[in-house]
């Protein structure tokens, strides 16, 4: 996948966390905002670790 290709699934991802997020919030139910954060924390998580696996090491030991 290009830089390109990545840096716009990653703002995809992000824009969805952020979604989560705001219907977390907005939500009366303890139940739903728990499972909408948990949602949000995970697809964060994924997100990251997928992120750092294509990066090279600046610090080789």
């Amino acid at each position: 996948m290009s830089a390109a290709g990545e840096s716009g699934r990653a703002q995809q991802i992000r824009a969805k966390v952020q979604d989560l997020e705001q219907a977390a919030e907005r939500t009366t139910d303890p139940a739903e905002r728990q499972r909408l954060k948990d949602k949000a924390r995970h697809l964060k998580e994924q997100s990251e670790q997928a992120g750092s696996t294509g990066k090279p090491d600046i610090h080789p030991m």
